[in-house]
């Protein structure tokens, strides 16, 4: 090539070089940049094939010529994976040698970007190759549009996290509005709340109802795994509860019209534990089911007492098999402590959980303090026995005082 050609050479390559940056920075869509790229390679450097693969979830195919369908046989893990500089390729290779001359991979650190193929349509040419005279260029210019390609993957991924995040901060909002906003604090009752949620939304649910003057129904309750899908089945049971308590005050009616509706939504997919009861002040009576949810811990006359007859989780079989309730006669001043069980979940850093009998203490200690104290008191428990570990699920603290 002589000096007049290699000046020729030289200024389409800052040209081409420059053309490519300014499309960059103008911030072309990834289809412009690669019909530069194609133009750049196949028209004025005269390289004869070409085919480009990029990964996003999975190797795909995005710019090529000069070549047929063959080159879909190409197999990444045995033929590219291992190829980790610029090689050109042996006829010992495979199918790769038949069709191309070269491969320039292209790494971020040590993950793989994409692969180019390069080969000439003349393989009987003396001369040698546009593929192998323009390689260090080919290089060059293959990695500044790569890298421009996944920064506009990022950035896109990066608008997605952000309004994934804008729906997860609604949806938590919505899922606060589900609680009930003040709880009963009268001469008869008294009642407080504490919400741990492990991450922005969750599954669990707690609610006091006041159905007349002298009866509140109140509840606990878990659903199966966590996330969005946890809270929409967490918002339809409370939607129903609500309404089904305009129409029964029979637990054992509601109970098993709670039970249809979570099998027909979540499809045997999900479950709910579910703790409901009803207490009237003036009988001081407590009636409950407990559709396999952890058993609450009753304290009266300084004694315990586990909160278990029920029937199985709620959307496991329609009907529900061997519903059962109970009725107890309250003392004056007996206590109630319902939870979910990321509360016996909570571990410490020598894969020790948190014990009942710990729990139990820490409400008879504190048996003659207000319920958002023992709430309060149980929390501050649980976070000097896990110390630095993290919690493992949403926590639901429900305590009663029938006074």
């Amino acid at each position: 090539m002589n000096l007049e050609n290699k000046n020729n050479v030289k200024d389409i390559k800052l040209s081409a070089l420059l053309e490519m940056t300014k499309a960059i920075n103008n911030n072309l869509s990834t289809p412009q940049l690669l019909d530069i790229y194609q133009d750049i390679l196949e028209n004025r450097l005269r390289v004869g094939k070409l085919v480009l693969f990029s990964f996003s979830s999975q190797w795909t195919c995005i710019l090529k010529y000069g070549v047929d369908k063959d080159y879909n046989r190409i197999e990444f893990e045995t033929e590219l994976l291992d190829i980790k500089e610029i090689e050109t390729i042996s006829y010992s290779t495979g199918n790769l040698s038949q069709k191309f001359e070269i491969v320039i991979p292209v790494y971020h650190k040590q993950t793989p970007l994409a692969f180019v193929l390069l080969g000439d349509i003349d393989e009987n040419k003396i001369e040698m190759s546009s593929a192998i005279l323009h390689l260090p260029f080919i290089q060059t210019l293959t990695n500044v549009m790569i890298v421009a390609i996944e920064n506009k993957k990022l950035y896109k991924s990066s608008i997605q996290k952000a309004a994934i995040q804008k729906e997860l901060e609604l949806a938590q909002g919505m899922q606060k509005l589900l609680f009930p906003s003040t709880m009963p604090n009268t001469e008869s009752l008294e009642v407080a709340a504490l919400y741990l949620p492990h991450q922005q939304i969750g599954g669990d649910y707690y609610d006091v109802i006041k159905i007349n003057d002298d009866e509140y129904v109140f509840c606990i309750a878990d659903v199966s795994g966590k996330g969005v899908a946890a809270a929409l089945l967490m918002s339809n049971l409370q939607a129903a509860l609500h309404v089904l308590l305009k129409y029964t005050q029979s637990l054992t009616e509601i109970v098993i019209d709670l039970n249809q509706l979570i099998v027909e939504n979540a499809k045997s997919e999900k479950f709910i534990s579910l703790f409901l009861a009803k207490y009237n002040i003036k009988t001081h009576k407590l009636n409950y089911i407990n559709a396999g949810h952890n058993a609450p811990l009753l304290l009266q006359n300084n004694k315990f007492y586990s909160l278990s007859k029920g029937c199985t989780l709620l959307g496991i079989t329609n009907p529900l098999h061997n519903l059962d309730s109970e009725t107890l006669l309250l003392s004056s001043n007996a206590v109630l402590f319902a939870y979910t069980d990321g509360l016996i979940d909570t571990s410490n850093n020598i894969n020790e959980t948190i014990s009942i009998s710990e729990i139990e203490n820490i409400v008879l200690k504190n048996k003659l303090s207000n319920c958002e104290f023992i709430n309060q008191a149980v929390h501050f428990y649980i976070e000097e026995f896990k110390a630095e570990m993290p919690f493992v699920d949403d926590i639901a603290l429900l305590t009663c005082k029938f006074r």
